[in-house]
């Protein structure tokens, strides 16, 4: 079984699979400059909190994805973490949201749990494809709205139905915040989170996260506080594999943010 493919003669410019399609070219472009990796060449930024970092791949990716979207879909608009919006005059109606690097302190630490994450969504907020690349794992997990959601690693595609509701040994994936109240509370609620539950494990990447609810290597994933270029695409792939996802809402202001809930899994999401 392999993923689909659009007929370019045959799809609109908002179709799931036409965007699949740029999506997979433009995450492959962030993953192949995280290839690159070296150690001197990472010149690492503390942002805004002590485990909150950018370096230079995190910028040099961003550029590469966009420098794909702006090529393939001129006319849409985009949003990512490390470079300023762009939206172009006669707006398609379709935004991208992009993660260069996802997981950027395991990438400091050459842990190999990160991924560029890339995922379009339309003016009704309806997320319609969505790519995560994580070149470390070779492994590259894509959805298209409608069309399932599929894993291609070292060769192989398989479509993705989530986790064995009958497993012994359920194993639930978390974050923590970098802001240190907001930390203090997530440890507190950690033994009640876990309940049912037979161990936890924070990876360090919400895409990979998600995209692991998908593949069924974790039952259920539960984080506050991310950013949408964090859940975009990996929430879009859980849903294409049948798991139940809940994304915030929209935050008004950035307390608001810290206290939204990101959630995968029957489990969480009920």
């Amino acid at each position: 079984m392999t993923p689909p493919l659009p007929d370019r003669a045959a799809v609109p410019g908002d179709d799931p699979l036409e965007l699949l399609d740029v999506a997979r070219e433009a995450a492959a472009a962030g993953a192949a400059v995280l290839a690159r990796r070296t150690a001197d060449g990472l010149n690492a930024v503390n942002k805004s909190a002590a485990g909150d970092w950018v370096t230079e791949f995190d910028t040099a990716a961003e550029r590469a994805v966009r420098e794909v979207l702006a090529r393939r879909r001129p006319q849409d608009a985009v949003t990512g973490e490390e470079l300023d919006a762009s939206v172009p005059d006669n707006a398609s109606g379709i935004r991208w949201s992009i993660d260069p690097l996802d997981g950027t302190t395991n990438f400091i630490r050459n842990i190999v749990y990160y991924a560029t994450s890339v995922a379009a969504v339309n003016d009704d907020g309806v997320w319609l494809a969505g790519v995560v690349h994580a070149p470390a794992l070779v492994r590259v997990y894509s959805a298209a709205r409608g069309h399932g959601a599929w894993l291609a690693e070292h060769g192989s595609v398989r479509r993705l139905t989530g986790p064995d509701p009958e497993r012994v040994g359920k194993l639930l994936g978390t974050g923590f915040s970098y802001d240190g109240g907001v930390r203090d509370e997530q440890y507190a609620a950690l033994a009640e989170l876990a309940a049912g539950y037979a161990d936890v494990r924070r990876l360090g990447s919400a895409a990979l996260d998600l995209c692991m609810v998908a593949d069924g290597t974790l039952d259920a994933y539960l984080e506050r506080g991310l950013n949408e270029y964090d859940y975009a695409a990996g929430a879009l792939i859980a849903e294409e594999a049948g798991v139940p996802v809940r994304r915030p809402g929209t935050p008004g202001s950035d307390a608001e943010r810290l206290q939204a809930v990101t959630a995968a899994g029957a489990a969480v999401v009920s």
